[in-house]
């Protein structure tokens, strides 16, 4: 299932040549196929990579009749309440050992393996040890209690794991319990990730008191790159890329050679220092720009060409709000296509608004806002005061995007739709 958000009763007084977010989605999603290259991990490598085959079981787990408890297996008709039985063998796990003699118990420990005979475990909590030789059995045996039947998880020749898991430490574990020593998984997705603005200035690369007017610390760079790893990238960090036709080319181009996907911020839009989207025409194609959605209108998608094939390129806007929002809207499932994860249906929160929204726009928005205690048990929202696509304050503040339509004023006790922010950085 395609993570497209649903339908948000778009207006027809939509700005004319803006794509609506869903069909942007949409469109990007049907460009995109996963990455075909596999390789093989060791296991201890293989936590957050994305399974590329089946893994099929070649053995039963477990492989043998079991038990699950510290005790004494015993035949279930003979291991009554008050009786005493000869203690007959000594079962630790990894060992095996003869049928049960009849009318007698054997000493087992959990994960070992039951003796032929036994249809029964009794807790060592429910028998009394008179020595070393004979056990005092106080509750009645049940048949198939304390025992972990042969097959019982995983049958031989079952697919375990399906190709496009996500494998994480459960994932990993149950590989390992059928024998797998290295799993096979998609090449890592690696993203180019460059910034444009010559406005733009590295944290550390001077002090704040140092800054130059007009500059601003770059910090588009750093959430960018710590969102693309959580969602399983690898980063190639290329830096600020200077605000000139040649520099952005060059830069393009390297990024391409580098990565499965490009990704910048800045220089979309249409001023005369804006050199990213006519580098994009010129190296490749731009198949989609602007999107009707608040914060985020100057998004780009497309493709820059390289010696083999191409790479898939996305333009974020250079505010950092709106980078921001778009990226957990558009680049997190674009990322998950191309690592060939399905897509993630969004949950939607309803909540009752506490105070009146701010005036309505003509582009469905996505409001930063926070959850709080409401009415009646239900849960209330507050909006951020400032809801300007500079104001990354309002990311930190914030719990859920508002997702409001186009032409919606939402009042105080309107019902409204969000989204928890902490699903879309998952």
């Amino acid at each position: 299932m395609n993570e497209a958000l649903p339908p948000s009763q778009v207006s027809a007084q939509r700005p004319a040549g803006l794509r609506p977010l869903d069909d942007a989605l949409a469109e990007m999603l049907v460009a995109v196929n996963p990455l075909a290259d596999i390789q093989s991990l060791p296991l201890a490598e293989a936590d957050g990579a994305v399974l590329a085959q089946d893994l099929i079981a070649g053995l039963d787990v477990p492989g043998f009749d079991n038990s699950q408890m510290d005790g004494y297996a015993v035949r279930s008709g003979e291991a009554l309440a008050g009786r005493v039985l000869p203690v007959a063998m000594r079962i630790p796990a990894g060992q095996f050992c003869g049928p049960l003699p009849l009318g007698a118990a054997a000493r087992i420990f959990t994960g070992a393996a039951l003796p032929q005979g036994a249809d029964a475990v009794l807790m060592q909590e429910d028998c009394t040890a008179l020595d070393g030789e004979r056990v005092q059995i106080n509750a009645n045996a049940k048949p198939g209690q304390w025992i972990r039947r042969r097959a019982e998880d995983i049958a031989c020749g079952r697919a375990v794991l399906k190709a496009g898991a996500l494998l994480g430490p459960a994932q990993i574990g149950l590989a390992a319990s059928i024998g797998y020593a290295t799993l096979p998984v998609r090449e890592p997705l690696r993203v180019a990730l460059l910034s444009t603005g010559d406005e733009l200035v590295t944290p550390g690369s001077i002090a704040p008191a140092q800054l130059q007017p007009g500059a601003i610390f770059n910090s588009n760079r750093y959430f960018l790159a710590a969102l693309l790893r959580r969602w399983g990238a690898q980063v190639i960090d290329l830096g600020l890329v200077a605000d000139t036709r040649k520099a952005t080319l060059a830069a393009m181009q390297q990024a391409a050679n580098a990565a499965h996907l490009i990704l910048t911020t800045g220089g979309v839009s249409v001023g005369e220092e804006d050199h990213v989207k006519p580098a994009v025409q010129a190296l490749g194609e731009l198949n989609l720009w602007q999107i009707s959605m608040k914060p985020g209108k100057p998004f780009a998608f497309g493709h820059v060409r390289k010696s083999a094939g191409s790479a898939h390129f996305v333009g974020l806007p250079g505010n950092p709000v709106s980078s921001f929002v778009t990226a957990l809207l558009l680049v997190r499932p674009l990322v998950r296509a191309l690592r060939g994860l399905p897509q993630e249906a969004l949950t939607y929160i309803e909540a009752t608004a506490s105070q009146d929204g701010p005036k309505a726009d003509k582009r469905r928005e996505f409001l930063r806002a926070r959850l709080e205690a409401g009415p009646n048990g239900k849960l209330g929202l507050r909006f951020f005061p400032n809801q300007n696509s500079s104001v990354l304050t309002s990311m930190d503040w914030a719990d859920v995007l508002v997702d409001n339509p186009s032409q919606t004023q939402i009042a105080a006790g309107d019902a409204v739709r969000c989204l928890r922010i902490s699903q879309l950085m998952a």
